[in-house]
């Protein structure tokens, strides 16, 4: 690739994470889906030759469960999502070049060409490891058919990854104290040769790779300690039916198949293969893109960074491919202030919002500019109205109608005049604000390109009151409306990437011929059509029955869920009341003290775990807290917190804790002061 700022003479492909084949989606899952839908538009719009593309992840062990769990085969099981998932995007105007998945023939076969590759190359080698055995059963378990205890945090956690823990991947033959999930029998251990990856050769590459890494800090900041610290191997195949099998050298015989996380990213090069031999090598030539100079971007949820920052690349440099470009790893959705729980319902599903009476275009502007891309947002029926009537109704659509229905009314379209040097201008600083931002690959600042182009065209025309100046400045009303309609024209292409629906209507009511979609930046400027007839409103405003309506019905389907379930029914996640009571002294007895972090870093080999350097005025401690996929470890150094000082002091992966910061929630919403506390403040 290039590294110059978009657009390049390079032909680019903007990847999505693969949705796993294996359940309903919901809004929390757009995010990514819709965000990389939005750059892939914004890139086109900028010029940057572009392909989108993802696929269905077939493969892996809960497949394969949930299969058996549903008396169908695994194929089967997966087919059926993943036909659902072919049918839900196009819906939410996300509009991939290809959408295939991981078990068609052209994904087998490139996954197979590229572990030769790595192979013939002497980076796979074969190692006898201890792995999971049934004894009753007679027959390997691997990682999501083994739970038992973590090796380094001691919690309980899976076969692959203490979920419940300190979130560290665990190789086969880690985890401690193995239990079949098929039979609930005690496991053992016993030898079994498969196969490794050399990552550690890759450490030099993974150094200089992360440096020149774009996209969000979190994508690069997240991976270092792995990069910087013991890299270790990686195991690729496992004691699986379901899978791409290991390809065997002659004379080789294995019953094992490939890791579902060597398949899964390489469905990017083969789905933009299969969209190559749609439109054929002149239209797009996926060899460019992966084996020469393409420009590479995948858009990912933060807790897949390590798969495509430290394995994903280090496979592509040995297998020859071009490395990626930039990686944007988004935070997650919350809902009302807390986190999605698809087993207790608490989400608003895909389908449903597409049963709902909002366009889908209000939720693609929601998802995409409602924050930072690596930050968390939340979700609430109140604040997805508030957002769309204030800036998309209020604003840019009071801006589009008054501007279209003032020009139809007085010159049956667009004044001959020139536009002005003072709006040229303004256009010209939004065309460039627009370029930054998707080099800065940050979706929402060009989402606001267009909303801040509706804030100035509203304000112009209060401030020139067109209305009086067709009686008493002829010449000057018309030099307002021209330039109010040039606005419009540019608003519009800035605006398609993230509401297409409403910009086609509002380019069909311009009278604009060409397509919006094949429509440059460059075309912010040019003279918009003579004549056109008088425009519809853009947006209609939510009103408050609908979103209650909405509110309701969710309040009701967590009601149900946890009902059937025989679960606590309130309508969030939290926890009751305890019953037991402590007296005033015991609280007395708690030593809770405002604290400043001064320093924040991660530790190495916990992935959920940052060392921390808390002032709380009296000394400066040292804190061990599980709060590093939550939060930017960057920017907490200056963060004002809330600490437990009087906690016996622990050992957590080789680090002292003195003390434990307080924090609400599994998003670890830090406590804090309302007011500028000093460091060493009891709380009481």
């Amino acid at each position: 690739m290039s590294y110059e700022p978009f657009p390049t003479d390079n032909p680019a492909v903007v990847t999505c994470g693969l949705p796993y084949a294996n359940g309903d989606l919901h809004i929390g899952h757009l995010r990514t889906y819709v965000s990389g839908d939005v750059l892939t538009r914004s890139l086109r719009t900028i010029g940057q030759q572009t392909a989108f593309v993802s696929g269905s992840d077939m493969h892996g062990t809960p497949i394969a469960v949930n299969a058996a769990e549903s008396g169908v085969s695994p194929e089967d099981f997966a087919l059926d999502w993943h036909e659902t998932y072919e049918d839900t995007f196009p819906q939410f105007d996300i509009d991939f070049d290809n959408y295939g998945h991981t078990h068609q023939e052209t994904n087998v076969e490139m996954t197979r060409e590229i572990v030769e590759t790595l192979d013939e190359k002497g980076h796979v080698y074969e190692k006898e490891i201890e792995v999971a055995w049934d004894p009753i059963e007679g027959q390997p378990l691997p990682d999501r058919y083994v739970e038992g205890t973590c090796p380094y945090c001691g919690a309980d956690a899976r076969g692959d990854e203490c979920d419940e823990g300190c979130g560290r991947h665990l190789e086969p033959g880690e985890i401690e104290n193995p239990t079949s999930i098929l039979t609930g029998n005690p496991a053992e251990y016993r030898s079994r040769a498969h196969k490794f990856f050399e990552v550690s050769a890759f450490q030099d590459y993974l150094g200089k790779f992360i440096n020149r890494l774009e996209g969000t800090k979190n994508a690069r900041n997240q991976p270092r300690e792995w990069i910087e610290g013991e890299l270790q191997d990686w195991c690729i195949t496992r004691d699986l039916d379901w899978g791409i099998d290991y390809p065997e050298r002659e004379g080789e015989e294995t019953d094992l198949v490939l890791y579902v996380w060597v398949d899964a990213p390489i469905e990017y090069i083969s789905s933009t293969k299969q969209y190559t031999e749609r439109v054929g090598p002149d239209t797009y030539d996926w060899e460019e893109v992966w084996r020469e100079e393409g420009e590479i971007v995948h858009v990912i949820g933060r807790d897949i960074i390590q798969h495509h920052t430290v394995f994903w690349p280090a496979m592509l440099a040995g297998a020859g491919f071009t490395e990626p470009r930039a990686v944007m790893a988004s935070g997650f959705v919350n809902l009302d202030g807390a986190g999605f729980s698809t087993s207790r319902d608490r989400a608003v599903w895909a389908d449903e919002y597409l049963d709902s009476p909002f366009e889908t275009d209000l939720l693609r502007y929601y998802i995409a500019t409602s924050g930072a891309f690596q930050r968390d947002i939340d979700f609430s029926w109140e604040a997805f109205q508030e957002r769309a009537n204030t800036e998309l109704a209020d604003v840019v659509g009071n801006f589009v109608y008054r501007a279209l229905l003032f020009a139809t009314r007085n010159y049956d379209g667009t004044p001959d005049v020139e536009v002005s040097p003072a709006v040229e201008e303004e256009i010209e600083a939004a065309k460039e604000n627009f370029r930054s931002a998707i080099n800065d690959y940050s979706v929402r600042d060009a989402g606001n390109v267009p909303l801040e182009l509706a804030r100035y065209g509203n304000e112009y025309i209060q401030r020139n009151e067109p209305w009086n100046l067709v009686d008493e400045d002829p010449a000057e009303a018309a030099q307002v409306i021209r330039d109010s309609v040039q606005l419009v024209k540019a608003l519009t292409i800035t605006l398609a990437p993230f509401t297409p629906d409403t910009a086609d209507q509002i380019w069909a009511d311009l009278n604009e011929q060409g397509s919006l979609e094949d429509t440059n930046l460059e075309a912010c400027l040019e003279v918009p059509p003579d004549t056109f007839e008088a425009p519809r409103e853009p947006f209609e405003k939510i009103e408050d029955e609908q979103v209650q309506a909405r509110q309701e019905a969710l309040e009701e389907q967590i009601e149900e869920t946890a009902a059937a379930d025989d679960t606590d029914t309130t309508m969030t996640d939290i926890e009751p009341v305890a019953e037991d009571r402590i007296d005033f002294d015991d609280f007395q007895d708690l030593d809770i003290r405002v604290g400043e972090i001064e320093s924040a870093e991660p530790i190495e080999g916990a992935d959920k775990l940052v060392r921390l350097e808390v002032d709380i005025g009296v000394e400066t401690r040292q804190v061990v807290a599980g709060i590093r996929q939550l939060h930017d470890v960057e920017e907490l150094p200056g963060t004002k917190i809330v600490l437990l000082a009087n906690l016996e002091k622990a050992d957590l992966f080789g680090v002292e804790s003195n003390g434990m910061i307080l924090a609400a929630g599994d998003d670890a919403d830090l406590l804090t002061t309302q007011g500028d506390s000093l460091p060493g403040t009891k709380i009481q």
